[in-house]
C-alpha cells in the first residue's frame, strides 16, 4: 500500500458537528424539563433551562465562527426552540388556568408553521430560516411564562395577578400573531418562487458528506 494510498481519509458528514451535537443536547433536556416543572421543582427546572439557553447561544456563535452552518442544523435549531416553548406552555398550562387559551394559540401557531414547513421540504423549497419578529415573539413568550410563575412565587394578590398576567399575555398573543402573519407570507413567497436560492435536496443534505484535510 502506497503512502498516499494511507494517506487518504474517507469523507465524513457535514452535518457532524458542534453546534447541530448543541442542538441534539437541547431537544434531550425536554422531557427532563417537563418533569421538573409538572414536579414544581422550580430551581432544577430554572438549571435545565439554563443549561438549554445556554447550548443555544453558543450553537449560534460556534456555527458562525467556525463555518459550521449546515442546512440540517438550521431546522434542528427552530425545532429544539418549538419543543422547549411548548413543553413550559404545557406544564405551566397545567398549574395556571390563566394560561390556557395562550397555549391553545401557541399550539394552532406552531402546529400550522411545522405543517408548512413540512409541506415545503415535500416541495424540494428550503423553509426559511428565523426573523427578527419570530425571535421577538420568542423572547416575549418566555417573559411572559416568567413573569406569570415569578408573580406565583411572591403570592401577589388576586387582581393584580389577573391584570399583570392578562396584560402580558396579550401582548405576547398580539406579536404571536403578527408573527404568524409575516412567516404566512414567506410562506407563499418561496412557494411561488422559482429562485434555486430556496431549493433544496433534504436527503442530500443529511448525508451530505465532505472530505477530510
Amino acid at each position: 500500500m502506497s503512502s498516499e494510498t494511507r494517506r487518504t481519509k474517507k469523507p465524513i458528514n457535514q452535518n457532524l458537528t458542534i453546534p447541530n451535537a448543541l442542538s441534539v443536547f437541547r431537544i434531550l433536556l425536554v422531557p427532563l424539563l417537563a418533569v421538573f416543572l409538572l414536579r414544581n421543582d422550580l430551581i432544577q427546572a430554572i438549571v435545565t433551562l439554563g443549561l438549554s439557553g445556554l447550548s443555544d447561544v453558543l450553537d449560534g456563535m460556534i456555527a458562525r465562527r467556525f463555518n459550521q452552518v449546515t442546512e440540517l442544523g438550521k431546522m434542528l435549531d427552530p425545532l429544539a426552540d418549538k419543543m422547549t416553548q411548548a413543553t413550559i406552555a404545557i406544564c405551566a398550562a397545567v398549574t395556571f388556568p390563566v394560561l390556557r387559551l395562550f397555549l391553545a394559540l401557541l399550539v394552532v401557531k406552531e402546529v400550522l408553521m411545522l405543517c408548512g414547513g413540512v409541506f415545503l421540504l415535500k416541495k424540494g423549497k428550503r423553509p426559511c430560516a428565523a426573523k427578527w419578529f419570530g425571535k421577538l415573539s420568542t423572547t416575549l413568550f418566555y417573559f411572559s411564562i416568567g413573569l406569570v410563575i415569578l408573580m406565583e412565587c411572591l403570592q401577589v394578590s388576586e387582581e393584580v395577578f389577573q391584570a399583570v398576567s392578562l396584560s402580558a399575555l396579550g401582548i405576547t398573543a398580539v406579536f404571536m400573531i403578527y408573527s404568524f402573519i409575516r412567516y404566512f407570507l414567506l410562506f407563499l413567497e418561496i412557494l411561488r418562487s422559482n429562485d434555486s436560492v430556496h431549493k433544496i435536496d433534504l436527503s442530500a443534505e443529511i448525508r451530505a458528506k465532505k472530505s477530510r484535510e
